[in-house]
């Protein structure tokens, strides 16, 4: 049997906006951004299968409001789909954090009516895209976008800083792209963790000054989280 989540995490109040929730994280990643502070989960191997995840959930009816699914990237496993239909019958909402590689798994996901609300990773601009995500990925993540702004999902779009890779000029241009793309909406940023465990090795992150009125524009609204 496939067991493709590492662990759960019970209770947050923090990954579903306005919900209480909890986070099912899949192990393994088609990106190794250096900053990763997860690295267990990208390169770590699966513990739980969907029917033990589904019976948590079970558990926690009339308790939790919302099943966030996040990891790792949870769009690389089949086992997402019978598992966001379980969790829809049992009355959840359910979110995805997603780095965007999948957009054909992301619509079928949107079509089928299984999911409430996506967290979308914009790690970088084209051109900085394979330094920071260690891959080729910039057109699923474009696709994505694109395909969450036609079809009315509700969505945020959030990016990690490490001041070694992104700087107050590449957030600039990583707003105005949202912008031109017809994205209406929060874009979150947030800081890099330091002194912790990191999928690669980098410096320390300078907590670099990001003023969030001057980032927004007549779309986009930057809000600075951490």
């Amino acid at each position: 049997m496939a067991t493709p989540i590492y662990s759960i995490t019970p209770f947050t109040l923090l990954d579903y906006p306005g919900k209480a929730a909890c986070i099912l994280w899949f192990a393994g990643c088609n990106m190794r951004c250096p900053y990763c502070y997860n690295p267990e989960i990208v390169l770590g191997k699966g513990q739980l299968a969907i029917d033990d995840a589904l019976r948590f959930t079970r558990s926690r009816q009339g308790l939790l409001e919302g099943v966030v699914l996040s990891g790792g990237e949870c769009t690389l496993h089949p086992g997402i789909f019978p598992l966001l239909e379980g969790v829809k019958r049992q009355g959840f909402l359910a979110k995805v954090d997603t780095n965007g590689s999948r957009p054909a798994v992301l619509a079928e996901l949107v079509d089928r009516g299984l999911v409430d609300h996506v967290a979308l990773d914009f790690k970088a601009m084209p051109t900085r895209y394979r330094a920071v995500t260690r891959s080729g990925l910039f057109p699923g993540f474009a696709e994505s976008l694109s395909l969450l702004i036609d079809k009315g999902v509700s969505f945020e779009v959030r990016t990690t800083v490490h001041s070694a890779l992104i700087d107050a000029s590449a957030l600039a241009d990583m707003s105005s792209y949202l912008q031109h793309a017809g994205y209406r909406g929060h874009y979150y940023v947030q800081h890099a963790v330091n002194d912790v465990p990191m999928l690669g090795t980098l410096p320390r992150s300078a907590k670099q000054r990001i003023d969030p009125v001057a980032l927004s524009n007549e779309r986009v609204r930057v809000a600075v989280r951490g």
